[in-house]
């Protein structure tokens, strides 16, 4: 590692930020269902883009600094901040999210290529950090709020969402892959 290179770049904040932004923006997207007080949203996919194309540093920044700020009070996701939201039964979701885009970005990097092999692992990187490890804090912390049982917590909080996780996982795929093609020095 170079020690001449700052910590942070300017890029690298400016992209941060706007990545927090569309965070923040995609958290609006929000359906309620009658079944959980989970809602369907597309924070995942934000943490998913994040991760792919700012890589693992600059994507566990980006995502870290819009929990931090949340839990600071500003109302960054769904228009709601504080701890309250982060303590909530989503919260264990959303304290995943930072190291979520940390192992996205880090897996997607050692990637190479850009054939249909390379979609393939981009996906599988995508769907098991920016899904299916969120169900690891996410579900156990639903059960505890809920005072159901880990059964039930599946059963309200993952298993309805595994097909929209795909869904965002291949979408986040197909815009990742063609970026990386174009872009290969944002990370």
């Amino acid at each position: 590692m170079n020690s001449n290179r700052p910590l942070f770049t300017v890029k690298g904040l400016v992209f941060s930020a706007l990545f927090g932004a569309l965070m923040s923006v995609m958290s609006l997207a929000t359906i309620r269902v009658g079944f959980s007080p989970v809602p369907i949203t597309l924070e995942n996919m934000a943490v998913m883009l994040a991760g792919a194309i700012l890589g693992a540093f600059y994507g566990f920044f980006s995502i870290f600094m819009v929990v931090f700020l949340v839990a600071l009070g500003l109302p960054l996701l769904h228009l709601n901040g504080g701890l309250g939201l982060l303590l909530g039964p989503t919260g264990g979701f959303i304290w995943m999210f930072p190291v979520s885009a940390l192992l996205i970005g880090w897996f997607v990097g050692k990637i190479k290529g850009n054939g249909w092999l390379s979609y393939v692992a981009v996906f599988l990187v995508i769907e098991l950090f920016g899904s299916l490890l969120l169900y690891v804090s996410g579900v156990p912390w639903f059960a505890h709020k809920y005072g159901v049982s880990l059964g039930k917590a599946l059963t309200m909080s993952s298993f309805p969402y595994l097909p929209g996780d795909v869904v965002k996982a291949i979408a986040v795929t197909l815009i990742v892959m063609p970026i990386r093609r174009v872009f290969p020095s944002l990370r």
